[in-house]
């Protein structure tokens, strides 16, 4: 049998979200499984370790809607690509009427997709649990894991001279946005107080723990299983709260935060500093 899953949604973040569901679709009929992501995802710089998946498929479009999968022309493209991989079963973790067509004209007899139109208002982490759990019955969802050999573990230690016996912390000080980004005076105080992604894996593997905004990072080094405390200025905090690893921090004065909260002038180092005691001890 020989399974597709389906992940559009852009970026390295909201792919990391979603690996928990692939490894339950694995888990279900113990099989690796493909899945089909867009490039920016980044997948192949850090799932090479993950015996859950067997082959990754770029989903070739942009927003100048000049990609290979792209338009009708992309869509007649796709379908020819999936046919002569000879799919058995896919899982469609979006609602959109295009990737069911595409499908179907692909050949793919058993298809699974989140209800069709339904994508306003669709929860990031709600809607693939629910589709996980009506599809193929499964109600228990891990956080999301990245695997790591303990051999580029080792390697980061004597290439990047890390001492273990130190705390060492990793900073994810980017954003996709500029109202997600944390400002540098925010992350010199609180480190006052304190004293290539694939061959950054095994560096931030050896952190004793990280403070991130909501960027790449925060749900990598969660996924690393590394204690994560998460800035949350300006979108939904389920995208810094969704894994146990993770330790959110919101702006002064707020009582939660989302698109619009502008926040990210009211984060105070005091709060982190205070977490990161308590993660370290």
């Amino acid at each position: 049998m020989k399974i597709l899953a389906v992940q559009n949604r852009m970026g390295i973040g909201d792919t990391v979200m979603f690996l928990p569901y692939f490894k339950a679709i694995s888990k279900k009929f113990n099989i690796s499984i493909n899945i089909l992501v867009r490039e920016n995802s980044k997948v192949d710089q850090f799932l090479f370790n993950e015996n859950y998946i067997d082959k990754i498929y770029i989903l070739d479009r942009n927003k100048h809607s000049s990609g290979r999968h792209d338009g009708i022309i992309g869509a007649i493209n796709l379908i020819r690509e999936l046919k002569q991989k000879n799919f058995d079963m896919i899982f469609i973790f979006n609602s959109s009427l295009r990737f069911n067509l595409i499908a179907k004209f692909a050949g793919i007899k058993q298809i699974y997709q989140y209800p069709l139109f339904k994508k306003k208002n669709q929860h990031i982490t709600n809607a693939p649990k629910k589709f996980i759990k009506d599809t193929i019955n499964i109600h228990d969802i891990d956080d999301p894991k990245i695997e790591i050999s303990n051999d580029l573990a080792l390697k980061a230690i004597s290439n990047f001279n890390i001492l273990k016996q130190k705390s060492n912390i990793l900073l994810g000080t980017g954003g996709s946005g500029p109202t997600k980004r944390i400002p540098a005076k925010i992350f010199i105080n609180f480190m006052k107080k304190i004293n290539k992604i694939k061959d950054i894996l095994s560096v931030i593997k050896n952190c004793n723990a990280a403070v991130c905004n909501d960027t790449s990072f925060s749900h990598l080094s969660a996924a690393l299983g590394i204690n994560t405390i998460t800035l949350m200025a300006d979108t939904p905090l389920i995208y810094g709260s969704y894994s146990s690893k993770m330790h959110p921090i919101i702006p002064d004065g707020e009582i939660d935060v989302t698109h619009g909260t502008m926040g990210k002038d009211k984060i105070n180092p005091d709060k982190i500093f205070e977490k990161l005691i308590k993660i370290i001890n």
